[in-house]
């Protein structure tokens, strides 16, 4: 069993559903599926919340409701609240990056809450005190206040990468051994001399150039210029069918 399968998505005074809505949305992109709503206070239908959610209403529908945050909290072997604000009681914050692993392996011995506050007010203190961990985005000193649902998708998508179940594509073909590279090489340079781009005597300068493109790519102007220089020689030598007198490229 993944750990994220111990993780309770709690929202705790929510006033829009369609910020519980975006929110389902982003769990399930981070594989995790269980929400609560403590102490919820909607101002509006459900129908911006379905239609928020997308293709994850599953989640919604199966969402527990309670009416108290202690309640909603009773069950976790860790409760991590979510706070932007600053204060004596909240100087021990951690980023989520920075403590996903070590409440994940705490997941894997019971619930673990992840807490997130009303829209506009937050966290009180009094739910605060009641936190085992307490997390903080990382965000711009201008502007500390982040949507609800945007704030589940970044502490959930902490929280999913920490489990190292996503692998990224790799490369299927294996590393060109070096003779390959060099036959290359010698192949270029042939078809560099059969459509003009150079003459005989301008074979090394301009292969030590392809030589620096082809290990690190196109990098400079100078770099997308010698390849613009050979897609233009090629064009023309399709359409005359004759090797031109080159123009130093």
């Amino acid at each position: 069993m993944s750990a994220l399968d111990n993780i309770r998505i709690v929202l705790v005074g929510t006033l829009y559903t369609g910020n519980v809505g975006s929110a389902c949305r982003a769990m399930a992109n981070m594989g995790i599926r269980h929400l609560r709503l403590a102490a919820p206070n909607l101002q509006n239908s459900w129908d911006e919340g379905e239609r928020m959610a997308v293709h994850a209403t599953d989640i919604m529908n199966a969402r527990e409701e309670f009416a108290t945050f202690e309640e909603a909290v009773a069950d976790c072997v860790a409760v991590v609240g979510t706070t932007a604000r600053e204060g004596l009681y909240r100087q021990h914050v951690k980023a989520p990056r920075d403590c996903a692993a070590d409440i994940l392996a705490l997941a894997q011995t019971g619930p673990v809450a992840l807490v997130f506050g009303r829209e506009d007010k937050g966290l009180l203190n009094e739910e605060i005190a009641q936190c085992t961990h307490l997390i903080r985005i990382p965000v711009s000193k201008g502007y500390t206040s982040i949507n609800l649902a945007q704030a589940v998708l970044i502490t959930c998508y902490e929280f999913f990468t920490a489990t190292g179940e996503y692998q990224p594509p790799h490369e299927k073909a294996p590393p060109a051994p070096q003779a390959q590279k060099q036959q290359l090489m010698k192949n270029w340079a042939q078809m560099l001399l059969e459509i003009g781009f150079m003459r005989p005597e301008q074979t090394e300068h301009f292969m030590q150039g392809f030589h620096r493109v082809f290990s690190r790519g196109v990098f400079t102007r100078d770099d997308a210029a010698l390849l613009l220089g050979v897609a233009r020689q090629t064009v023309w030598a399709c359409k005359h069918g004759a090797r031109p007198s080159p123009e130093g490229a």
